[in-house]
Order: C-alpha cells, then sequence, then structure tokens
C-alpha cells in the first residue's frame, strides 16, 4: 500500500518533475497504449478458460481430400495415414494425398505403399509448405477436379489424429455449412521428452485454449496455427493456392478475414504434433516463424488497416484482431526500450545522475522481469490444469521443469523477432522429425482424453490385412513423378529487408 501511496504522490507532484521524470512518464504512456490495442486478448483468454463451444452431431458425412506435404518424413508420414485409415470416419469418404516435396528419402515410397495417393514435387528454389500445397492442389484438380470434394483437411507430416477426429471436424463443418474454415485442438505427442518440447506443447495449448476458445464462442474468427484444419473446395477453386511464404498459416489467415470469412475452431477434435527437442532446431524453426509473420506484417497489415474503415467489410471486430495479431508489438517494444535507454543516456545533459539513473532502472527491470516471469510460470500452470486429462502424463519434475522454463521460452520471442529482420536469406530448412509415435501408443503415453473415449480405445488396434488393403484400393490413383508447376514463384518481399 506504501508503494502505491508513494506513486500516487509522485505524479501529483508533477511540476518538479524533471527530465528523467518525463522520459519514463511518456514510455509509459506509449507502453499503456500499446497494451491497450491487446487488451481484448485477456477477454478471449478468460473466456476460453471457463468455456468452449460444442457442436451438434450429423449424419451427413462430406467427402473430404487430406492433404500431406511431406519432406523426408520417411520416418513418420505411415503414422499419420494409419491414424487416418483407423478412424471413425468412413473411409469411402476420405482420400489421402501425400506430396512428396524435395525429399531424397523414401517418402514416396512408403506413402504408397501404406495406400495414399502419391505426388513428387523437387523444385530447390520452391522449398517452402505452401509451394507443396501449390503443386498439389493443381495436380488435384487436373486429376480429380478439386469440386469433387466438399473440403480438403491440411496437415503435417508427423501430425496423427484421434478416431473421431474426422467426426467432430465434420460435425462443425456442416454446422457452418461449409462456408468456414475449422482449426482444431493441437496436442503435443512428445510433451514429455523435456523442457523444451514441454514448453511448445504449453504454447500450442494456449493458442487452442485461451486464443481460439473464446474467439469461436464470442463470434470472432480465430486463425489456423500450421496444420490441424480444413477448408471448402471453393477455397481452392480452379486447383490454385496462393499462399507460399515462410508462414502461409498468418498469410492465408489474414486473407480468408479480409474476403469477409470466418476461421472457426473446434474443440473436442484433437490431433498431435512433434515438437522439437533441441535447442538448434527450435531456433531454426522460430527463427523461420519470425521471419515470415514480419513478411506477413508488410503484406497485409496496411489492407487490414484500410478494411477497418470501409463500409462494406464484414466481420470489422475480426479485421481489428488479426490486424493486431501481425503487427510486430515485440520488435517495436524492443525499440521503445531502445530508445528509453538512449534518452536516459542523456541524462547528465539534464544535470541528472546517470549512475543513480542506471541503478534505478535496473531495479525496475529486475522486478518487472521477475513478475512477469511469476506471471508466466503461473499462466503455464493454470493452462496445464485446463488441459486436464489431454495433457501428456509425464511426472511432476517435468512438469515442474517446464512450467519453469516456460517463462523464459516465451521471453525469447522478441529477441528472435529482432534478429530476424537481418535474415534475408532465411529459406526455408527441413525440421526433422523422428518420433515413432502411433494413434495405438496415446493410451500409453496416459491422458489425451476425448469425449468419445470408449469409442477412441476400441479404434486403436492397428487394420486388419482385409481393410489395409482396401484401404489401399480406394486411396489408388495415378501417380505423378517428377511434375514442372508451370511457375517460378518468388518470396514475397524477401529483399525487401
Amino acid at each position: 500500500m506504501q508503494f502505491f501511496e508513494q506513486y500516487i504522490v509522485h505524479y501529483k507532484n508533477i511540476a518538479n518533475w524533471g527530465y528523467v521524470d518525463w522520459v519514463s512518464f511518456v514510455n509509459s504512456v506509449i507502453s499503456l497504449l500499446i497494451g491497450l490495442l491487446t487488451v481484448h486478448f485477456v477477454v478471449f483468454a478468460i473466456v476460453g478458460i471457463f468455456a468452449h463451444k460444442k457442436f451438434p452431431q450429423t449424419d451427413k458425412k462430406l467427402k473430404y481430400g487430406v492433404i500431406i506435404p511431406a519432406r523426408n518424413e520417411e520416418k513418420v508420414v505411415v503414422n499419420l495415414i494409419k491414424s487416418i485409415q483407423q478412424s471413425n470416419y468412413p473411409q469411402d469418404k476420405l482420400t489421402i494425398f501425400v506430396i512428396a516435396h524435395n525429399c531424397t528419402d523414401k517418402t514416396a515410397e512408403v506413402s504408397r505403399d501404406a495406400g495414399a495417393v502419391v505426388y513428387e514435387y523437387t523444385n530447390p528454389d520452391e522449398c517452402t509448405m505452401g509451394y507443396a500445397f501449390k503443386y498439389l492442389f493443381s495436380q488435384i484438380h487436373k486429376d480429380y477436379d478439386v469440386k469433387s470434394f466438399d473440403g480438403f483437411f491440411l496437415f503435417n507430416a508427423d501430425n496423427v489424429v484421434m478416431p473421431d477426429y474426422f467426426d467432430k471436424m465434420n460435425d462443425a463443418f456442416v454446422y457452418y455449412e461449409g462456408k468456414q474454415v475449422v482449426t482444431s485442438f493441437r496436442n503435443t505427442k512428445n510433451f514429455g521428452d523435456n523442457a523444451l518440447s514441454g514448453c511448445y506443447g504449453v504454447m500450442f495449448l494456449q493458442g487452442c485454449i485461451a486464443e481460439a476458445r473464446g474467439r469461436t464462442l464470442l463470434g470472432c474468427s480465430t486463425r489456423v496455427q500450421g496444420t490441424g484444419y480444413v477448408i471448402g473446395s471453393d477455397v481452392v477453386k480452379d486447383g490454385v493456392w496462393p499462399y507460399v511464404t515462410l508462414t502461409e498459416d498468418w498469410e492465408f489467415s489474414s486473407d480468408q478475414i479480409l474476403q469477409g470469412n470466418k476461421i472457426k475452431y473446434c474443440d473436442e477434435a484433437v490431433f498431435y504434433d512433434e515438437q522439437p527437442t533441441t535447442l538448434k532446431i527450435m531456433w531454426r524453426q522460430r527463427l523461420r516463424w519470425a521471419r515470415g509473420h514480419l513478411l506477413v506484417t508488410l503484406t497485409k497489415s496496411w489492407p487490414l488497416f484500410k478494411a477497418l474503415f470501409k463500409r462494406k467489410t464484414k466481420n470489422r471486430g475480426s479485421v481489428y484482431d488479426i490486424w493486431v495479431n501481425i503487427l510486430p508489438i515485440s520488435i517495436i517494444s524492443g525499440f521503445l526500450l531502445a530508445l528509453q535507454l538512449i534518452m536516459l543516456g542523456l541524462c547528465p545533459v539534464f544535470n541528472e545522475n546517470i549512475l543513480t539513473v542506471f541503478l534505478n532502472n535496473l531495479k525496475s527491470f529486475g522486478i518487472n522481469f521477475a513478475l512477469l516471469y511469476i506471471f508466466g510460470s503461473l499462466y503455464g500452470i493454470v493452462i496445464m490444469i485446463v488441459a486436464g486429462k489431454r495433457l501428456p502424463k509425464t511426472n511432476f519434475w517435468n512438469k515442474l521443469v517446464t512450467v519453469l522454463t516456460f517463462p523464459l521460452f516465451v521471453a525469447l520471442t522478441p529477441i528472435i523477432a529482432f534478429i530476424s529482420l537481418f535474415c534475408k536469406n532465411l529459406g526455408w530448412k527441413t525440421i526433422p522429425h523422428k518420433s515413432d509415435v502411433k494413434i495405438q501408443d496415446i493410451k500409453l503415453m496416459g491422458g489425451f482424453a476425448t469425449p468419445n473415449d470408449e469409442t477412441a480405445a476400441n479404434n486403436e488396434s492397428a487394420l486388419s490385412d482385409e481393410t489395409a488393403a482396401a484401404a489401399i484400393e480406394q486411396q489408388s490413383g495415378d501417380i505423378q513423378e517428377d511434375a514442372d508447376c508451370g511457375e517460378n514463384a518468388q518470396e514475397t518481399l524477401s529483399s525487401t529487408l
């Protein structure tokens, strides 16, 4: 209480302020304004922690193509294919497509043997996942016609899905009459490997719980997060997929909202993916994310900002939300901090003691960092508690190390974002996957409960020979090897920074 009284007295005594007081005050005002831009995030988080939307079950089973981009993923892609084939959804309504993209291993061969329709595409100048989607959709349109499908699921090769995944997603997709993109609950199959994979797991859990849940409940659009979502076939009309930057998910989400569409979230549809376990791979991946995010900021922030003031704009709240999301707030905050330090460095010109100023600001920084660290750890604990049985079972010490490390994991974000400013030729490099977790292993790992737990348990056995043969026959199709997409797309604005 005494601290706050001193704080109030200080601001009442504004007439006696010196140079340092004014620098601190201006910085506080700017920080407050930036904070106000994101205050609605808190509302979404609170709502998402306490509730989520459930969709009515439907008897209408739509037909889907399942898209799997794979670059040297021979160790994991079959696990995803088999989990799809073992799902409860009618297999004659699912066609699995694998695009073996710039592969040098047996990804295409093992995927074909597992029963997928496989296309191969090699172009070292087109390495992002968006280029894989672009080529694959063009080939699907040529060989099948995208209109022959009601929608397409997009996954990463390291994913596996729960047996009721497609049923739950179909319920949501039908509920929105196939007009909205629907994303799903992203869990981590190697959560307990170490603190790093645990931090990734908590990050994606909070993305579902504190971001996507509240937005869907309150009528705002959420965004796709790289994998585990379904789109209507009209989104890839004529087989066109134009999103090829380092973070095609941000680019795609921004465009959908600009077009007046909303991205919805289905909490009951659960899938799993593998997270990095080494600092080297973590750094590579997050640096690519940061660079891609920056490119999307450059290309989409101005159109989104203009859309806020157009009369014909639909879903203005969603437009504002995604606009704030793509702003490089961490970079802006970093520059403001640097500017403040420079301004404070000039304090001797105004007869201020630089040592006293430095020590006071160091103390203030230490207090703020400690508070943010404590909040970050508590936030991680809350997310893990809310995840409940879905949280992969691991021992107490792994959980403790994860929540203690999580604030530091998040604190790296502005540092990585700043470094990404100077990475002109970053490119897309493979993120190695080696986890052999199958859908049958989910129960053995513990947790991962779903509403249809008993049904899921009955469907976790391996495919019989007859079922596997039927799936292979069902997924058969023309194999296109080493085809040419026809156009050489360039990395958007890669030379501007």
